[in-house]
């Protein structure tokens, strides 16, 4: 086997690794949605279902851009490859940005603070303020 040959391999694993994941977890995502509409409700279960099909096209898209990096810098290296491989990653860069956002309802540079605001301060030990003895 040339080099050639094993790396259109390697993209075609990735390739269906990547619509494996987006098919697999879409249908775990949807079933587990189902098991919540049953025992939870409607909207518990709504946002189970979007919230388990975005990660799995999050990481559906992540096995896809690697297939397109690898096909890009192995077999086809050229301008015009390179190019196209800028505009691909592009889009699904913005997609996954989009998605993330909507998964977690806050830009990725704001997570921190919020999370840091869910917390008590360091050195409280998880009393909150502090109130006067009676």
């Amino acid at each position: 086997m040339h080099f050639h040959e094993a790396m259109e391999r390697v993209v075609q694993g990735f390739e269906i690794g990547g619509v494996a994941i987006l098919v697999v977890g879409s249908l775990v995502a949807l079933g587990s949605a189902g098991l919540a509409w049953r025992r939870e409700g409607g909207s518990i279960a709504y946002q189970r279902a979007r919230q388990g099909v975005g990660r799995a096209i999050l990481l559906g898209l992540e096995f896809l851009i690697i297939a397109d990096i690898v096909l890009t810098i192995t077999i086809e290296p050229t301008l015009d490859s390179a190019l196209a491989l800028g505009l691909i990653v592009l889009v699904r860069t913005f997609l996954s940005f989009s998605l993330e956002i909507e998964l977690e309802g806050v830009l990725p540079w704001r997570r921190k603070a919020i999370e840091g605001a869910d917390r008590p301060p360091a050195g409280s030990l998880g009393r909150g303020k502090s109130t006067p003895a009676v």
